[in-house]
């Protein structure tokens, strides 16, 4: 089971208190080991805080020790002396099934508490009704389409709680191609699509705003499907592949690549209802 956010702040409490006693260093010579002030490393062992570090402080403590980030929050058991000292800064996972793989609903479940940032491969897949989920994986190699959509509703049923926290980024060519049903939708039926924008504009009004959704100009930005968990690591889907990637800069600039296409956008989530109930009436 996940450990909850007030429990991986514990844990990361004692692992910090535990390498540093480990060390043999003061807890001023620790800080300055790792590039920070006595004070910051005084807030953060500190029982009243209830809050992690930021990525680049986990990172500096982490490279200090030599110890895992994952380590540090309590998602790998693997001590300071394992294998686990230096993760791989990016690997290849093979046999990728964007949205229901299991590898995929685990970095979900770790990342509990922290930002988590989306491109998605066509619609974020929190939003897509059964209809939509079952047309996109009819031809597909390797899906099936009813364990997609328990993924789907599970999804849906974390973004409502609310310590949930989840940005996601398409263009605005888009959600405008799938409501005049070009593409891979050109055979979806004009009702189908019709109450997929029903069921998006329900959505988006109910879960703003611990869900975001964004709209860029395909034409002046672009992105491959990547999603971001948090400091603790970025994935990008290549179809039947993710690139996944472990180091706070890799992380960094995949996290700085999204916020670009935020920078970009020119759909803001409080007007997302506005411009789906305006592709809804072109329907009728």
């Amino acid at each position: 089971m996940a450990q909850s956010r007030h429990d991986m702040i514990e844990t990361f409490r004692a692992r910090l208190e535990e390498i540093i006693a480990a060390s043999g260093q003061s807890r001023s010579a620790f800080a300055a080991a790792a590039g920070m002030d006595r004070s910051t490393l005084s807030q953060i062992l500190s029982p009243a805080n209830d809050r992690l570090p930021r990525a680049e402080t986990l990172a500096a403590i982490a490279a200090a020790r030599q110890v895992s980030i994952d380590w540090l929050l309590g998602l790998s058991q693997r001590g300071p002396l394992s294998a686990d000292i230096l993760p791989e800064r990016m690997a290849i996972e093979r046999d990728a099934q964007w949205a229901d793989d299991e590898r995929l609903v685990a970095w979900h479940r770790e990342a509990i508490g922290y930002k988590i940032r989306h491109v998605a491969t066509t619609l974020p897949d929190l939003l897509k009704n059964r209809d939509v989920i079952r047309h996109e994986l009819e031809h597909f190699a390797g899906a099936g389409p009813e364990q997609r959509i328990e993924t789907a509703a599970a999804r849906l049923a974390y973004q409502r709680r609310p310590e949930t926290d989840m940005e996601a980024c398409n263009s605005i060519q888009a959600i405008e191609g799938f409501a005049r049903g070009e593409g891979i939708w050109h055979d979806l039926d004009t009702s189908v699509r019709a109450r997929q924008l029903d069921h998006m504009i329900a959505l988006v009004e109910e879960l703003y705003p611990t869900f975001r959704w964004f709209f860029y100009d395909g034409r002046q930005h672009y992105s491959v499907p990547v999603t971001v968990f948090g400091p603790l690591r970025a994935v990008i889907y290549l179809g039947g592949m993710y690139f996944l990637f472990n180091s706070t800069e890799h992380i960094r600039a995949l996290s700085e690549h999204f916020d670009s296409l935020i920078r970009g956008a020119i759909v803001q989530p409080p007007d997302v209802p506005k411009l789906l109930r305006r592709l809804r009436a072109r329907l009728g």
